[in-house]
């Protein structure tokens, strides 16, 4: 789909005459978790009217993203049909499969070991290792894999059904009659690991859960003044809001409740004008929820209203504010992305760091999105993609920092569609891989997808 119109990208077989049709054509798509592929479902009948004889009749329509499909349970997403006027036409059910061959690979694992190999040493016994070779297209071979040497032995065991290989000395086969063989080669074990991928996780459960952090520092400028960061223009988004909608409605299709917890920091807080760096931005400390991500933006819009900029620039309590719920679940079942919205130099850089480095052992990541004219190096010292991020001699175990500046992406001829679509591409592209290397670190595995879909096998009776 273009910004402006649709593109078809194909249609079904016809069914006839049911009013439950489960249709068998499969379309193939390209899935990207960092963009939002908006889908949209157009359902027709066809009926015999003389001549010609058959024609089309507009029944109902369905929207929803890629994402919305990938990260229901078991990737199938229930969508109700709309008609003219609004008219309920019944319910369409997609289903969303990852092809094998997208998957980055296939390992084998194999353990050998040797019985009664030759002598070859003149004082002790040998020191025998094995070579894998890999045959080439041209008849050539390339080594692929080569054994440690086991020492002075001649029954090696190398770092399972078992095939015992003789292994084959071909001058001593030709020079005695009685040869036989100069020992075994045994394969004891053979695995096969599929490599998970991301959307393994996803279908069998894992929710992604999604949280946002806003600075209302002083240094953004009055909200009330046309030049301040948190302006609310009657005709355009301002730079916190793009920021906030362009991820937020990418991860919400990956959460099944869309509540999202939204706090601000380094703002006075009503009524005795406390400094806060954790606060709810809809005023409930207990139940920072908040109603999808329009009722985060509302939340935010009112928190203007009620509260006071000030400082300092803390970033460290709302990190630490994830952290303790990644800390409470850690069996796969959720992960934890962080988007902190902020126009300054970091006050706590210290405490900062060492909440990165001790959040890097929990199933969290964190996305940065650095808005007005301010210098950002330190964020990217955050970023630790150059050098690994540390705190007190103690390196982040995983890079799960990614910050962007927001200038980098304002559109001079005011397409923010593109330029909000290009800053969620490129802070949301290392979520998959970070969630998978702190589920492969942990030796944690997806859980089995639901059974797959069965039709009804009584006919619904449905009203058109």
């Amino acid at each position: 789909m273009g910004n402006k119109e649709w593109r078809e990208y194909g249609r079904t077989e016809v069914i006839d005459n049911t009013l439950n049709p489960d249709f068998v054509r499969k379309f193939m798509l390209d899935y990207f978790f960092e963009e939002r592929q908006n889908l949209r479902f157009d359902l027709f009948i066809l009926f015999c009217v003389g001549s010609p004889p058959i024609s089309q009749d507009f029944l109902g329509q369905a929207c929803c993203t890629l994402g919305e499909v990938v990260g229901s349970v078991g990737s199938r997403l229930e969508k109700p049909l709309g008609g003219i006027q609004g008219k309920k036409c019944g319910t369409i059910i997609v289903k969303a499969e990852e092809l094998n061959n997208c998957r980055v690979s296939e390992s084998v694992m194999m353990q050998f070991c040797g019985n009664k190999l030759d002598k070859k040493d003149f004082f002790g016994k040998s020191d025998p290792f094995l070579v894998f070779y890999r045959s080439n297209e041209d008849g050539t071979f390339t080594i692929c894999h080569k054994t440690e040497v086991v020492k002075n032995t001649l029954n090696p065991v190398w770092q399972a059904f078992k095939i015992p290989v003789r292994v084959v000395n071909p001058k001593k086969k030709g020079k005695k009659k009685k040869y036989l063989n100069s020992g075994t080669v045994t394969l004891l074990s053979f695995l096969v690991d599929i490599e998970v991928t991301f959307l393994d996780y996803i279908k069998g459960g894992t929710q992604i859960n999604f949280t946002v952090a806003i600075d209302f520092t002083a240094s953004n400028g009055n909200p009330a003044q046309p030049t301040s960061l948190h302006y609310m223009s009657p005709y355009q988004l301002n730079a916190y809001a793009m920021a906030l909608k362009a991820v937020g409605e990418i991860i919400q299709d990956y959460d099944s409740d869309k509540m999202f917890p939204a706090l601000g920091f380094g703002a006075k807080l009503p009524p005795d004008g406390r400094v806060s760096h954790e606060f709810a931005l809809n005023g409930n400390p207990q139940n920072p929820y908040c109603t999808g991500i329009d009722g985060v933006m509302e939340a935010y819009y009112q928190s203007l209203k009620s509260v006071q900029l000030y400082g300092p620039t803390n970033f460290s309590p709302v990190i630490n504010h994830v952290a303790r719920y990644a800390a409470s679940v850690k069996d796969g079942s959720q992960y934890f992305v962080l988007l902190i919205i902020t126009d300054g130099v970091i006050s706590d850089m210290a405490q900062t760091k060492e909440s990165i480095v001790n959040a890097a052992s929990l199933p969290m990541s964190i996305i940065i999105v650095g808005v007005g004219p301010a210098e950002f190096d330190a964020m990217v010292e955050l970023d630790g993609d150059e050098v690994r991020i540390s705190s007190r001699g103690r390196f982040a175990e995983r890079d799960i920092v990614q910050f962007v500046p927001f200038r980098d992406y304002i559109d001079r001829t005011g397409n923010h569609i593109l330029s909000m679509a290009r800053l969620a591409k490129d802070v949301l592209a290392e979520i998959p891989d970070q969630f998978l290397s702190y589920m492969r670190t942990r030796g944690i595995k997806p859980s089995p997808a639901p059974p797959p879909y069965s039709p009804p096998s009584q006919p619904i009776q449905t009203q058109i």
